[in-house]
C-alpha cells in the first residue's frame, strides 16, 4: 500500500516507445493526477536546485552552460556510457525527485495519482505504488516510432530500444499491461477498461451528450465551458478545419490522436461548440495552444470564461506557470490579455529553466507567447 491512506497510487512504466505518456495523459482524461517523475529529475539539478552544486561537484564544471545550466545532453553522453557515472547520477537525483513527488501526492486534491517513471521498478518509487501499470510494445513497433517521431535512424533507434533491461522484466510484476500497438482507439478502451477495474470506485465520467458542431453559433447566448472528451473529437475537428479557414485541416483521427499530447477546452453557445483550446500540463507548466473562436462571439468574454477554465484546471494539475501560444488575430488582443494577467514575453526572460523548455519546446515559427505566473510555491524551488 501506499504511505497514503487516501490516495491510491499507480507506478506507469515500460521501455521507450511504448507509450507511457500517452497512457498518463489517458489516465489524467480520467481523473488522475499525474507525475512525470523523469521531468522531476531534470528539475532537480536545474541552477538553484537541491541537486544542482552536488552534480557539479560530482562530474566537473565542463558541464555547466554560459547561462549556468547543466548542459542535460553532455550529462546524458557520460552518464550512458559509463554504469557507474549512472549511479553516482542516480544516488543524487533519485532521492530529491521522490521528495519533490512525496510533496504533489499530498498536495494534490485527486484520489487517484499516477507516476510515470522509465526506472520505477529500480528506485524507492515503487514502494508508494498500489499498482504497477506497463505499458508494452514489440520492437520492431519501438524502432518505428522513434524513427518516425524522433527522427533516428534505424540502427540509432534499435540501440535505444535494445539499451533498456528486457520488456519482459516489467511485464512479469506489472499487475496491468497495456498493449500499444494498435489504435488510438483501442488504447483509450484498454485504459478506461483497466481504471474501472483497478482503481478502487472509479468509473468513466459520466456520459454526456457529444458537442453539436456543423454551422456557426449564433451572436448571443449562454456562453458555457466543458473539458473535452474523444467522443466530441469530429466536432472538434470541423471547427478548428472551419476556423482556420483550412490552414489546420483536422479529421477526427487527428483529434483523437492528439488527445494522447493534450487536453481541448470547449466553449459552448447554447449548446453548440462556439470555441476551443487545447492546452497540456508538462512538468508543472501549463502550454495552450490552438485557440479558435467563432467571429461572432464577444472576444473579451469568450477568451475570459475560456481561459480561466484552463487556469482552474491547471491549478488542480499543480501547474506553476500558463504560457499561452497565439497567431491568429488574438494576439493583437494585447488589452485584453494584459487585464487578464498575461504579459508577452520570450522564453529568455522567463526566469525558470522548466519554463524555459517548456516554451521552447512548445513555441511554434511566428506565434506570440503570453506568460502569467500561477502559483510561487514550486516544487524543487531554489534553495
Amino acid at each position: 500500500m501506499s504511505n497514503w491512506p487516501d490516495k491510491f497510487v499507480i507506478g506507469l512504466t515500460g521501455n521507450i516507445a511504448t507509450g507511457k505518456s500517452v497512457v498518463r495523459r489517458m489516465l489524467e482524461h480520467l481523473g488522475a493526477y499525474t507525475i512525470d517523475a523523469d521531468a522531476l529529475a531534470h528539475r532537480a539539478y536545474a541552477k538553484g536546485a537541491p541537486g544542482y552544486q552536488p552534480v557539479i561537484d560530482k562530474f566537473g564544471k565542463w558541464l555547466v552552460t554560459r547561462e549556468g545550466e547543466i548542459d542535460r545532453k553532455k550529462l546524458g553522453r557520460l552518464v550512458f556510457s559509463d554504469l557507474e557515472a549512472m549511479k553516482q547520477l542516480e544516488a543524487i537525483v533519485h532521492p530529491l525527485v521522490r521528495q519533490a513527488a512525496e510533496i504533489l501526492i499530498q498536495r494534490a486534491t485527486q484520489p487517484v495519482v499516477v507516476i510515470e517513471a522509465i526506472k520505477l521498478l529500480e528506485g524507492d518509487l515503487r514502494k508508494v505504488c498500489d499498482s504497477i501499470w506497463v505499458t508494452n510494445a514489440p520492437e520492431d513497433v519501438q524502432v518505428e516510432r522513434l524513427m518516425r517521431k524522433r527522427g533516428m535512424p534505424k540502427e540509432q533507434a534499435l540501440e535505444r530500444a535494445r539499451a533498456q533491461s528486457p520488456q519482459s522484466q516489467k511485464v512479469a510484476v506489472a499487475n496491468i499491461v497495456i498493449t500499444n500497438t494498435g489504435s488510438y482507439e483501442d488504447l483509450w478502451k484498454q485504459v478506461s477498461e483497466s481504471w474501472k477495474e483497478v482503481v478502487p470506485g472509479a468509473t468513466q465520467a459520466a456520459a454526456s451528450t457529444s458537442i453539436a458542431a456543423g454551422k456557426p453559433a449564433a451572436a448571443s447566448g449562454e456562453l458555457s465551458v466543458q473539458r473535452g472528451k474523444p467522443k466530441d473529437s469530429s466536432a472538434i475537428a470541423e471547427l478548428v478545419t472551419r476556423l482556420s479557414k483550412g490552414k489546420r485541416k483536422m479529421t477526427a483521427a487527428d483529434v483523437m490522436e492528439s488527445f494522447g499530447d493534450k487536453a481541448y477546452m470547449l466553449l459552448q453557445q447554447d449548446g453548440r461548440l462556439a470555441g476551443v483550446a487545447g492546452w497540456q500540463v508538462e512538468n508543472l507548466v501549463t502550454c495552450t495552444t490552438d485557440i479558435f473562436l467563432e467571429e461572432t462571439l464577444d472576444v473579451q468574454k469568450s477568451l475570459d470564461i475560456l481561459i480561466k477554465e484552463v487556469e482552474r484546471a491547471s491549478s488542480e494539475l499543480q501547474s506553476e506557470a500558463s504560457l499561452v501560444f497565439i497567431m491568429n488575430d488574438l494576439s493583437k488582443q494585447e488589452s485584453i490579455w494584459k487585464q487578464m494577467g498575461y504579459d508577452k514575453r520570450t522564453s529568455e526572460t522567463l526566469g525558470v529553466q522548466a519554463w524555459q523548455d517548456a516554451a521552447a519546446e512548445t513555441n511554434a515559427a511566428g506565434s506570440v507567447m503570453l506568460f502569467k505566473q500561477l502559483r510561487q510555491d514550486r516544487v524543487l524551488r531554489p534553495i
